[in-house]
């Protein structure tokens, strides 16, 4: 077993690894939504499965809305898990 391995494990016995996805999809967000709305974005976390977003802009607001499932899939993909299960956008 190698120590990434023996991390992982170690990060599942704990209940760690869902936290650290968690994080790791937090982290993702610039990346995949680029500067302008990582510009007009407040905050992003993610909880039990449920990422919130909280952004500046009303107009952003519906878009980010209107194509969540899309930006669901995509964060998930980022991070390489299905850490995501629904999103909130709040103004």
């Amino acid at each position: 077993m190698s120590i990434g391995d023996a991390l992982v494990q170690c990060l599942r016995e704990s209940g760690l690894e869902k936290t650290l996805l968690e994080v790791q999809v937090e982290e993702a967000w610039p990346k995949v939504m680029g500067d302008v709305v990582t510009g007009l974005t407040r905050s992003v976390e993610v909880t039990n499965g449920m990422l919130i977003v909280r952004v500046n802009s009303a107009a952003l607001k519906a878009q980010l809305f209107e194509n969540r499932f899309e930006l669901v899939r995509k964060l998930n993909e980022a991070v390489g898990a299905p850490v995501i299960s629904d999103c909130r956008i709040l103004g």
